[in-house]
């Protein structure tokens, strides 16, 4: 089976529960919608986190979010072909992956895109507590010309998109922080992911990121909630 779920911080509690419910083994797959809480911290913190994870049972397919630390630029990580596309692995957790942007995979015969990064509205926040912020939690330009190729080499055509972030016509507004002066945060990421979707063929958008369950149109909000792909 496949499932998904949305932003974790590496708390897996309720994940742990619902596996040993389903007696969930390596052939079933959890999509972690972004901000896995995996190599957040960069010491030894992040193995505990990922050792809990990894003793859950699933495979892990997680969408990088922009509390997570891009595994590309991490030298414990190496890409490895998965379902039709490709992932980074780390062989201490070959069960923990994260999809390459841009990826196209097969999950139970739909063709499935990820598309992580994000922008961080408490950046300042973060960053005046000293807590953990990624310079590149977004998509770069040649990043984003890297998923464009792919999917206009699929004729802009896919099943299922999985992102972090969502279009900027879909963005919940009842969800923003309301302690965040808006006209400061950087949409480029939704702004973006709005040029793609205006194109795309697709039938199913996941993403994660504003911490809320919602349906739109196609598109789904996913925060605790754990569905079936």
């Amino acid at each position: 089976m496949i499932y998904l779920t949305g932003d974790t911080h590496g708390s897996y509690r309720h994940i742990r529960a619902f596996a040993r419910e389903h007696d969930a083994g390596p052939g079933d797959v959890l999509v972690c919608l972004g901000d896995t809480g995996f190599d957040y911290y960069g010491d030894e913190r992040d193995a505990q986190v990922k050792d809990k994870a990894a003793s859950m049972g699933f495979t892990l397919l997680c969408i990088r979010g922009n509390h997570d630390r891009n595994p590309a630029s991490l030298p414990s990580y190496h890409l490895i072909p998965w379902r039709g596309g490709e992932v980074y692995c780390d062989d201490r957790w070959p069960g923990i992956l994260f999809a390459r942007d841009g990826s196209v995979f097969d999950l139970d015969g739909r063709a499935t895109v990820a598309i992580g990064g994000a922008y961080s509205v408490d950046k300042a926040y973060r960053l005046a507590k000293g807590y953990a912020w990624f310079p590149d939690e977004q998509l770069t330009a040649d990043e984003q010309r890297a998923v464009e190729a792919a999917l206009a080499h699929r004729d802009w055509r896919v099943d299922t998109v999985l992102s972090h972030t969502c279009p900027a016509s879909f963005v919940p507004q009842e969800a923003l922080l309301a302690g965040v002066d808006q006209s400061t945060v950087d949409t480029a990421m939704e702004d973006w992911l709005q040029t793609v979707e205006d194109r795309l063929d697709y039938r199913r958008w996941f993403c994660g990121h504003f911490h809320i369950e919602k349906q739109e149109a196609n598109l789904r909000f996913v925060y605790h909630d754990i569905l079936e792909f």
